[in-house]
């Protein structure tokens, strides 16, 4: 049996963004929540170019995510595949068609200059 890694918001942070590269996310940004929110460490926002692509990515984070640090991710939006929550506790993740992700700009509820591309 494989051990388990530690999940820290680092390690979760990193494991996130290496599954959306590995998974060809688009426009990957990542927002440091530290000290403005009390939902999450980090935030991070991703595109995928269809619906079935959004779901497949945030499917296998969850996977990964199960497999590597044995963090059970709560998803939403899974049935239609517009917008996808993936949330770690420490991490959470959005993923979205780029349609809805223009309409919603979550990034910019974070503030201009605090969003940085991963």
């Amino acid at each position: 049996m494989k051990a388990l890694k530690t999940a820290t918001s680092e390690t979760l942070l990193a494991a996130v963004l290496k599954s959306l590269d590995d998974d060809k996310a688009e426009d990957v940004v990542q927002i440091n929540l530290r000290g403005k929110s009390e939902m999450g460490d980090y935030m991070v926002i991703a595109s995928g170019r269809s619906s079935r692509q959004v779901t497949a990515i945030a499917e296998k984070l969850a996977d990964r995510l199960k497999q590597e640090f044995g963090v059970i991710a709560k998803t939403e939006g899974k049935d239609t595949g517009d917008w996808v929550l993936v949330d770690t506790g420490d991490v959470i993740v959005h993923v979205f068609r780029p349609e809805v992700r223009e309409f919603y700009q979550l990034e910019k509820m974070w503030q201009p200059g605090t969003a940085t591309p991963a």
